[in-house]
């Protein structure tokens, strides 16, 4: 049978990729495009992922300003391609921040890191690995256990990487205002034995809270009994508490009791290294000759997928990182701005309770991290935009460095009208609760992107 010239012209007219389907913009992609459409001159956008100063100005560690003139007038300074890896010493430095340096996994040589391009880059590629070799041990399909609420690029690294079977683990109790850690438990004991499961530290993304030391000693407990493989991921080691080791905690905690576990690392937010992209993954295996097999897998990823990562971010937190007057300094910076984010959320949470907002919004100065997770419903997160040009993220989380002394009433004032409005019509309200305190399916998810 001959093929028409028209057929033929038709199909050479179409691009090849006509069938690629139109993803949706992600709802912060769609709330900062808000943000910058409103012509108010009073317009906030309280949202941002930098830390910024009492100025409003993001903020650069003065620390890492003297590295960075260092570097400038380095006469031996190199250009060269990194290892494939990434810097020997920034790997050393990255792995012995997260687990101690006294880490048993570390004595005996069974811990190590790659340098990446952010803890997004380290999810990804540690679901790629996750999933051609996990699932060899363990054949059966695994199963892969994420937060709810969750911060998205999780489920989607998973699902791109071929998994399948994506739950969510109760971690957020909405009508109490606190973690939901007897529904957690219970879905750790439910879970399918060598279950992977994915859990974010420092703070937890978007609830602002995480477990207490015995509630993590829990947590363990029940996943050493089920087998389940442990996944850390840090955005922000030292700003949740000030303290580093406490921060840390978690994942040491796991290592003494001989877990085997992946921790996806990111230095953007505790070092402002905002657009350099540092990152780490660190793997703590059973024993050397796995962590062997381990890094040979990673490198080969690595070279398949961004060839070599970037120099000038590692270089700047290896360089304090291994500095005693560097770290030191750096230390104190993390333990400055931890504070000013906590006095922030006592000063927020007082000015509430003082104008009497009708909700119990007081649970936020125990909250940590650099967000406030304040469980807003739609309503409220419209109000704020429409009638008071307050521009907040897709949940309605405010990042806590973007109040200072001379906004903080003005922002407390605008929280309590629209958590008033909201209760003139509670109907409404209790049924536009943000998407995200609900497990998202995959496509959702997708769309996010």
């Amino acid at each position: 049978m001959e093929t028409s010239p028209q057929c033929v012209n038709n199909t050479a007219s179409l691009s090849v990729f006509h069938e690629t389907p139109l993803l949706s913009l992600s709802q912060d992609k769609i709330s900062n495009d808000a943000h910058d459409k409103d012509t108010s001159p009073d317009k906030m956008y309280l949202g941002a992922r930098e830390y910024y100063a009492e100025d409003g100005q993001v903020w650069t560690m003065s620390v890492v300003r003297k590295v960075q003139r260092q570097m400038l007038t380095e006469p031996t300074r190199c250009l060269e391609y990194l290892s494939v890896l990434g810097q020997p010493e920034f790997n050393r430095a990255a792995t012995a921040l997260i687990l101690g340096r006294e880490s048993i996994a570390i004595v005996e040589n069974r811990a190590d890191s790659i340098q990446v391009p952010g803890a997004d880059a380290a999810l990804f590629m540690a679901a790629q690995f996750l999933k051609q070799w996990f699932t060899i041990t363990h054949p059966r399909p695994t199963t892969v256990y994420i937060s709810e609420p969750c911060w998205e690029s999780h489920t989607f690294a998973f699902h791109g990487a071929g998994f399948t079977d994506i739950r969510h683990y109760q971690y957020w109790d909405s009508e109490r205002a606190r973690l939901a850690i007897p529904q957690w438990l219970q879905d750790m004991e439910n879970a399918p034995e060598h279950s992977i499961i994915v859990l974010h530290i420092a703070a937890h993304w978007p609830s602002a809270t995480d477990p207490t030391p015995a509630e993590w000693k829990e947590i363990a407990e029940v996943m050493k009994r089920k087998n389940l493989f442990p996944f850390f991921f840090v955005t922000s080691l030292g700003l949740a508490s000030g303290d580093l080791h406490k921060d840390a905690f978690p994942v040491r905690h796991f290592v003494t009791e001989r877990f085997e576990l992946f921790c996806a690392q990111s230095f953007s937010k505790n070092f402002g290294l905002y657009n350099q992209r540092v990152g780490s993954l660190t793997f703590v295996s059973r024993d050397n000759q796995s962590l062997v097999r381990i890094r040979s897998q990673l490198a080969a990823a690595a070279m398949s997928t961004w060839g070599n990562p970037p120099n000038m971010g590692a270089h700047i937190v290896v360089t304090i990182l291994n500095n005693p007057a560097f770290f030191t300094e750096w230390q104190h910076s993390i333990r400055n701005m931890a504070r000013r984010l906590m006095l922030t959320r006592e000063k927020l949470s007082e000015e509430l309770r003082t104008l009497g907002t009708p909700r119990p919004l007081n649970y936020i100065s125990r909250q940590i991290g650099l967000y406030v997770f304040a469980d807003f419903t739609d309503s409220e997160i419209e109000y704020l935009k429409k009638r008071r040009h307050i521009h907040l993220t897709s949940i309605g989380q405010i990042n806590m460095s973007l109040i200072n002394n001379q906004n903080l009433p003005y922002v407390a004032r605008c929280i309590n009208e629209a958590v008033q409005a909201a209760g003139e019509h509670p109907a409404s309200a209790q049924a536009t609760q943000p998407s995200l305190l609900a497990a998202l399916p995959v496509s959702q998810i997708l769309s996010l992107q």
